[in-house]
C-alpha cells in the first residue's frame, strides 16, 4: 500500500523563505545511513529545487496553498490603514522582512500596505523600495497560485486594490 503524503506532484506549496513552489516528486534518498523521504520542490523564479524532508514538513513551515479565504483576507488587510510605527527604519526593516519570511500572506499584504506610496506621498528609499518589491512579489505569487492567473494580472490586481485605497 502506498504512503500517504501530505502534498502530492503537481501541488503547489509555499515554503515561508521562497514563496511559492511546486511539489515535483517525492523520492527516497539514503543519507549518513539513513533512508530518507523528501518533497522535491521547484522554485521557478529562483531557479532552485529544494528537498524537504517528510518528516519536516510542519517544524520547516512548509503549507498548502492559502485558502481562497485566507487570500481574501489578505486583500482586505490590504485595503487597510497604513500603520508606520515611528521606530527606527533598521528595526522597522527587521520585522518586516520577518514578516515576508513567515510565510503568512496576510502579513504579507501588511508589509505592502505599511511600503505602498501613492504619488502625492515623497519617494521611498532604496531599502523601503526593496522591501516592498519582495512582499508584493511574494503575494502576487501565491495570489496567482490560489486564482489560477498569472503572476503579472495578480500583481495588477493588488496594485489596483491599493490604488483605490489610495483614492478613498
Amino acid at each position: 500500500m502506498a504512503e500517504q503524503f501530505l502534498f502530492n506532484p503537481g501541488d503547489f506549496v509555499v515554503y515561508p523563505t521562497h514563496g511559492v513552489g511546486k511539489v515535483l516528486s517525492i523520492e527516497t534518498q539514503e543519507i549518513a545511513g539513513h533512508e530518507l523521504q523528501l518533497f522535491v520542490i521547484s522554485f521557478v523564479r529562483e531557479r532552485m529545487t529544494l528537498r524537504v524532508p517528510t518528516s519536516k514538513v510542519e517544524t520547516s513551515g512548509l503549507r498548502k496553498l492559502s485558502s481562497p479565504l485566507i487570500m481574501d483576507s489578505a486583500l482586505t488587510t490590504l485595503q487597510g490603514r497604513a500603520r508606520v510605527k515611528r521606530t527606527m527604519w533598521s528595526r522597522r526593516a527587521q520585522e518586516y522582512e520577518a514578516k515576508i519570511n513567515s510565510g503568512d500572506p496576510i502579513s504579507i499584504a501588511e508589509v505592502v500596505r505599511d511600503l505602498h506610496r501613492d504619488t502625492s506621498q515623497p519617494e521611498q528609499s532604496f531599502s523601503e523600495r526593496q522591501i516592498y518589491e519582495s512582499a508584493i512579489d511574494r503575494l502576487s505569487r501565491e495570489l496567482a497560485a490560489v486564482e489560477n492567473i498569472d503572476k503579472d494580472k495578480a500583481t495588477e490586481k493588488l496594485e489596483e486594490l491599493l490604488t483605490e485605497k489610495a483614492a478613498a
